[in-house]
């Protein structure tokens, strides 16, 4: 009953982190907290051995990657169309004027990120939101750290390329 109890300590101290993790790769709350589900379902499968590992974080970040990538090839998940948002009530807390900045940059390079090849994505995500070394982005991959490097190089160029077309469209439209 100890790894249940291991398990799930676990499972409440990373859940939140996976969960940020997964929704750079998925563009969605709903479809990262899911990815997330699946995740801690298959670790939980295999606790007994992963569990005594001190790099448990790092197995679980590419049971999340393969996860997504497993997903992104079922057909159901090919190309759903997003609908917009829930309106939030405001929090009279917050500077709005502050936040427009940041969210319009937000946003920006969260488009041009999912118009990326998920390998692409997955290295640019790994890289610098989770700030991961290339070579654990390569042990998380299970690729080459050279496969790391080229994949980001060429990531960012096409990100670079995707956000400055999006920018262009906004001037146009404002």
């Amino acid at each position: 009953m100890r790894d249940d109890e291991d398990f799930r300590v676990f499972a409440h101290e990373h859940a939140r982190t996976l969960r940020r993790s997964a929704y750079p790769f998925c563009g969605d709350w709903h479809t990262a907290e899911d990815l997330v589900q699946t995740t801690l379902v298959k670790i939980y499968r295999s606790w007994s051995r992963v569990g005594k590992r001190d790099t448990v974080h790092n197995y679980a970040r590419t049971v999340l990657l393969r996860t997504w990538l497993d997903e992104k090839r079922k057909p159901w998940r090919r190309r759903e169309p997003v609908g917009s948002e829930v309106p939030d009530t405001a929090d009279p807390n917050i500077d709005v004027a502050e936040g427009i900045g940041h969210s319009w940059d937000r946003d920006l390079v969260h488009k041009a990120l999912l118009t990326l090849a998920p390998r692409q994505r997955a290295v640019l995500v790994l890289r610098y939101f989770d700030e991961l070394s290339i070579a654990e982005t390569a042990r998380v991959m299970r690729c080459t750290e050279g496969t790391v490097k080229s994949q980001a190089a060429r990531g960012l160029t096409s990100l670079r390329a995707v956000v400055a077309r999006l920018t262009e469209g906004e001037l146009e439209h404002a």
